[in-house]
């Protein structure tokens, strides 16, 4: 008699399920038309950059990228997301970990501070910093008398990237420790742990898919960022041009062909982010299914 109210809560629950699916014509066609977007939009684009890199043949391909001021562009773009992208793991960890964890004044304004660049554009983040640290700028003439030089430099650039990629780390982050809680951490405090001890032991081990996670697509966008980096940067050739800089300049000179060479080597980064992330993905699905 017992099992009688179990059995129909079951089938009830097994009808409602069936209910929920949709017909096999539905699932088909909206996954055609997922496929068929992503080739039309994604894929087609990709394989064209690499058709239109090599459509010169290899030889013109490698003198592009071994041109001196695609090199300089090269090891500038890395050099600004080696830079970048620890400055933001700092800023997100602490961020993240100030705003799961405590309570505080300002705690809503610091949220809306983080999701700033998501609502600014890039070019007006640029403008700032010009205005703030050019010439006629805010602190211009300051700087300019004790000979540092923010824009049209290395630091305008780091400055403008780390800008437009800091929420990615915290964003990844705050979610994640808001869930998790914090009694972990008072566990740990209780049984005589520092704080210090705690969050390397315990904290950042229980965050480290999405701090990885964090890192990669700022990793990303920090190589890709043209709009802030463009204001800058002052466009000088072999001295403060990024990739996508680089790609811009040698299009707008009508060498396309080494244009898309470059474009290439960046989307290569691009993939192998892509896969990066996949892979973390699995792998946090993996840990989570043990």
């Amino acid at each position: 008699m017992a099992g009688a109210p179990t059995r129909k809560r079951m089938a009830r629950a097994e009808k409602s399920q069936r209910g929920s699916e949709e017909s096999p014509l539905i699932k088909w066609t909206l996954i055609l038309l997922a496929v068929l977007f992503c080739g039309i939009f994604l894929l087609l684009p990709l394989v064209n950059v690499f058709a239109q890199a090599f459509s010169k043949g290899v030889e013109h391909y490698w003198s592009a990228l071994k041109h001196p001021e695609s090199l300089a562009a090269i090891r500038l773009t890395l050099l600004v997301a080696v830079i970048s992208v620890p400055l933001n793991v700092i800023f997100g960890l602490a961020a993240a970990w100030a705003i799961a964890k405590f309570e505080f004044p300002g705690k809503p304004l610091l949220l809306t501070l983080i999701d700033l660049p998501f609502s600014v554009s890039p070019i007006v983040a640029g403008l700032i910093f010009i205005l703030l640290f050019g010439m006629q700028g805010y602190f211009g003439e300051w700087l300019i008398d004790r000979n540092i030089f923010i824009v049209f430099a290395l630091p305008g650039i780091v400055l403008a990237t780390v800008f437009i990629t800091f929420p990615f780390v915290a964003r990844e982050l705050i979610p994640l420790m808001q869930a998790q809680g914090s009694d972990q951490e008072q566990a740990a405090l209780t049984l005589g742990a520092s704080g210090w001890q705690t969050f390397w032991y315990v904290t950042l081990p229980s965050v480290k898919w999405g701090l990885l996670y964090g890192v990669i697509l700022c990793n990303s966008r920090a190589m890709g960022e043209f709009g802030a980096v463009s204001v800058v940067s002052g466009h000088i050739a072999g001295k403060t041009d990024t990739m996508p800089l680089r790609i811009e300049k040698l299009y707008n000179e009508y060498q396309g062909a080494a244009a898309f060479a470059v474009a290439s080597l960046l989307a290569l980064l691009a993939l192998l982010t892509l896969f990066l992330k996949a892979y973390l993905e699995w792998k946090q699905q993996r840990n989570e299914g043990s």
